[in-house]
């Protein structure tokens, strides 16, 4: 079992930077692939970004390459979201998730454990 709690979101201008964390609980955080799903209102909840157990692998929706990256820090149980040159696109609660399998799986349905969400707004 893993809960997750996000935070780091807020109101930034468009090219402004912002970075997201997750903090999850649980001691099999390291065994856990890690995501970022991201939903605008009326919009389907989207992958954003994944990564491996192990940090050696990561992948990106194509909107968002050279742009946001991710990490994680098995030792803090933490997974971050380095979120740069930002658009009024990327708007959107992002919501951190976790799952005992691939982390480029893009079905949000294929993912086991979630956060509550976090608003990221960006300003044009």
């Amino acid at each position: 079992q893993v809960q997750l709690v996000e935070s780091g979101g807020g109101l930034v201008q468009a090219g402004g930077s912002l970075r997201l964390s997750c903090a999850a609980s649980g001691r099999t955080f390291s065994s856990y692939a890690m995501g970022w799903f991201r939903q605008a209102p009326g919009k389907e909840r989207e992958f954003v970004t994944g990564i491996s157990w192990s940090s050696g692998f990561t992948y990106y929706t194509d909107s968002v390459k050279g742009r946001l990256t991710i990490s994680r820090d098995n030792a803090k149980n933490t997974v971050y979201l380095q979120m740069n040159s930002l658009k009024p696109e990327d708007t959107a609660v992002y919501y951190c998730a976790a799952r005992s399998g691939s982390y480029s799986n893009t079905d949000f349905r294929q993912w086991h454990y979630w956060g509550q969400g976090t608003q990221v707004t960006v300003s044009s």
